[in-house]
């Protein structure tokens, strides 16, 4: 289970630092749904990583991470819902 676990934490860790290079290259919007969503997949990734392998200050700040791409993400929708497709 702490091989999988690690796996699993590996492929967050790579989703939240993919997203933050994506930004730095401008291929993403921070507003947008691609940056959002992986930053929550990742966040929750980690955060089943850290409950197999557990390190409070890793938990909060993904806890943080996600109800910061979750607040993202209800922007997004409603700003979608706000403009109405051409």
């Amino acid at each position: 289970m702490d091989l999988l676990a690690d796996i699993i934490g590996m492929a967050g860790t790579s989703l939240v630092v993919g997203a933050f290079f994506l930004l730095q290259l401008n291929k993403v919007s921070p507003k947008g749904l691609t940056y959002n969503l992986m930053n929550l997949i990742g966040a929750l990734f980690l955060l089943f990583s850290l409950c197999i392998n557990f390190n409070l200050a890793s938990f909060v700040i993904e806890v943080f991470w996600i109800a910061a791409s979750v607040i993202g993400l209800v922007q997004y929708r409603k700003n979608k819902i706000a403009v109405p497709a051409a």
